[in-house]
């Protein structure tokens, strides 16, 4: 919600990583899962980030998980802006459990921890709370002159 209301904000596309994957691999994620398991579905993840980072200027919503791939993350790093939303184990919880369709949901207490360091090394940490979207979007616009100049300046020294 908080992606789809930043990407009208900014007048650009949204897209979901995860809605992509599961056209690419005519599948669903659950059924990635189960069938090619965890590895498999992260190597088809870091291509699916990569060739949608290679379509120019969006907001790209992914998976939690996306994170765990050095190759994903070097990518988001070099063509993008990266933005944690974080939020606190048992709003996590709250939020995701009726959702039957992730399947590493039941293991948000233990993978969070695990991945918690490397949403830490985001270019934007906005705290994710019960505020109205719009407050959360226009923080995220506020922060974004800053990362966009200074990732000026480091290509152009």
């Amino acid at each position: 919600s908080v992606g789809r209301r930043l990407a009208a904000r900014l007048g650009i596309p949204f897209v979901d990583a995860d809605t992509e994957i599961e056209a690419a691999a005519a599948m669903t994620i659950p059924e990635i899962f189960a069938k090619h398991g965890e590895p498999e579905f992260r190597k088809g993840e870091a291509k699916v980030i990569a060739r949608l980072l290679d379509q120019g200027p969006q907001v790209l919503a992914t998976g939690g998980g996306a994170v765990m791939i050095a190759a994903a993350r070097a990518l988001i790093r070099d063509k993008g802006i990266s933005i944690w939303l974080k939020a606190d184990v048992d709003v996590l919880m709250r939020r995701t459990k009726r959702r039957s369709d992730r399947p590493l949901v039941e293991h948000i207490k233990t993978l969070l921890p695990q991945r918690e360091p490397f949403y830490a090394q985001a270019d934007i940490t906005v705290q994710s709370r019960e505020d109205p979207h719009d407050t959360i979007v226009a923080e995220i616009i506020g922060a974004l002159p800053e990362k966009l100049a200074a990732r000026a300046a480091e290509k152009n020294p």
